[in-house]
């Protein structure tokens, strides 16, 4: 009966946000109990302050009670990630289950390091907003950005095109120091993983397995980062590291680069300076995943490039397209024959 108990406030829990006004009908449907019976749990929930509620009887509606916290830590020499995470973050979060503790630890300390050691900035503010369900993270510094720094210390295009070598992983504008794993792994093992940096607003959604990128059109100084989790997730941060790793040392060997950051605006996919665009230094993999999802057609020069010339290139890198329609397809498998 306990089990059962927690098994429905646990629902609740996660639902009563998105269904406010009729979490106490869904939740009565879902386990097939009275709406007296689902009431003595949502009662007990804004006795143990996880809920509040407004409103009577039927006009009632329930949302999660939240936390807030924030600080400004000045950008000096004496900062150090785990120093904040061990003293000021991890406390905010000794409640939560240790495979999400343990992905906010990695998570956390690695985007905070990036403040500290790339962003040439004053200082970087952290917001940390929690409830029953889940904690949401911002840290905000006023640095040059990271798209900017990567932009520039490369020489890309523009920022758009650093979120594209971002999305493939190792790379850092600092190889002595960093392997260039932190946002790629970042931005996958969270529920929601979002950044902002001069006029580009990147973003990642785990359950979707969908990346987005916008542009804005006034510039922000600084970069903007948020990360997203549920406090009852299943998954590890090592199944995700895992999931791109190969080999007995456990490499960071995989990459899956999600095409559509190649586009530019309604752009098709066409040429062959976007394919090498697309492709570039994806040789440092075993194997890489083209994610085509949401692309409708690409052209025969594109296909060529990716599924003929760089095989040929490079024939210890597998490459591998998913998320492809019948069009798409129809032009990878001519490249190839």
């Amino acid at each position: 009966m306990k089990n059962k108990s927690q098994e429905i406030r646990k629902f609740i829990i996660q639902n009563v946000n998105q269904f406010p006004n009729e979490i106490a009908k869904l939740t009565s449907i879902e386990y097939s109990i009275s709406r007296q019976a689902v009431n003595q749990h949502l009662n007990k929930l804004i006795a143990d302050q996880v809920l509040d509620a407004e409103g009577v009887t039927m006009n009632r509606t329930y949302r999660l009670r939240s936390t807030s916290w924030e600080k400004r830590y000045p950008l000096d020499s004496q900062l150090a990630e785990d120093v904040v995470w061990r003293n000021d973050i991890e406390v905010l979060l000794d409640d939560v289950p240790e495979n999400v503790l343990d992905i906010w630890h990695y998570g956390f300390t690695e985007m905070f390091n990036n403040a500290i050691d790339h962003s040439n900035g004053n200082f970087v503010d952290v917001e940390v907003e929690k409830t029953a369900a889940g904690v949401k993270i911002v840290l905000i510094d006023d640095g040059i950005g990271i798209l900017t720094k990567i932009q520039n210390q490369f020489g890309l295009l523009d920022e758009r095109h650093a979120v594209l070598e971002l999305s493939k992983g190792k790379l850092t504008t600092d190889p002595a120091n960093h392997s260039g794993q932190g946002i790629f792994f970042t931005s996958r093992v969270f529920d929601d993983f979002a950044l902002l940096s001069g006029k580009t607003f990147f973003s990642h959604n785990f359950s979707e397995s969908e990346d987005w990128i916008l542009q804005n059109r006034e510039r922000i100084k600084g970069s903007f980062i948020s990360m997203e989790l549920g406090n009852h997730v299943s998954r590890t941060a090592k199944e995700i590291f895992d999931k791109f790793s190969s080999g007995d040392d456990y490499a960071f060997s995989i990459t899956i680069v999600p095409v559509r950051l190649a586009q530019y605006n309604s752009e098709n996919l066409i040429s062959r300076s976007q394919a090498k665009r697309l492709m570039a230094r994806v040789e440092q993999f075993k194997k890489v995943i083209l994610d085509f999802n949401m692309i409708e057609t690409v052209g025969q020069a594109f296909a060529d490039e990716i599924f003929r010339v760089f095989p040929n290139r490079h024939q210890d890198v597998e490459v591998v397209a998913i998320n492809t329609n019948s069009a798409v397809q129809q032009m990878i498998s001519r490249a190839k024959s």
